[in-house]
């Protein structure tokens, strides 16, 4: 039965990662001496609690038989599905959530909220977001000018650019067939962080 992964804390979450970096980099894991060095301590105690806690919480496993004996635990990186977003016309997202594995190679911070949505339209198609693709969003309330967001607007929800003209928030697509949006109302539930290509 595998272990039941639970957060870590946002330093533990860097020891982790300098772990698992230490071994793709040298093809074996780091000792608590080296550990020690990166957390800036020369407490080997304070090394062995980070992987103690990190073991505990089913990131790591460890063999206290050998020497560099730490074996980081893979994880299966799942989201919600929560329907569909426009990427053209604004529409409402389906609210019946079924979770979806996500690629390895898209780290998702632990403390951290996260969804997905599937793409409907071509709005954003210069930006390489395509329909039928989906889209991974960290959920949030605020955004930067720039950010591709997931956009509440009176008509809506809708993926598009935060942007910011004559003093106005818009919200602007990537394809040179599509205005962009005024908002009279704009709620912003979260930001794009990655894609999962449409099969």
């Amino acid at each position: 039965m595998p272990v039941k992964v639970k957060p870590i804390t946002g330093r533990q979450k860097e020891a982790l990662d300098f772990i698992n970096s230490f071994i793709q980099d040298n093809g074996y894991a780091p000792s608590l001496r080296e550990l020690a060095a990166f957390l800036k301590t020369d407490n080997i105690s304070t090394a062995h609690y980070f992987v103690k806690e990190l073991e505990k919480k089913g990131y790591l496993k460890r063999d206290y038989y050998k020497n560099r004996g730490i074996t980081p635990i893979l994880q299966k990186q799942t989201v919600p599905l929560l329907g569909y977003i426009a990427a053209g016309a604004p529409i409402e997202p389906i609210e019946d959530s079924e979770p979806i594995q996500v690629p390895t190679n898209i780290k998702l911070a632990t403390n951290q909220s996260y969804y997905a949505l599937k793409v409907k339209g071509d709005s954003m198609i210069d930006m390489g977001i395509l329909d039928k693709d989906i889209v991974l969003i960290k959920h949030q309330m605020t955004a930067d000018v720039g950010d591709v967001v997931v956009g509440i607007t009176e008509d809506g929800a809708t993926l598009k650019i935060l942007g910011r003209k004559n003093g106005k928030t818009i919200l602007e697509p990537r394809n040179i067939n599509y205005k962009s949006i005024i908002p009279r109302q704009l709620e912003v539930r979260g930001v794009f962080v990655g894609l999962i290509r449409a099969e």
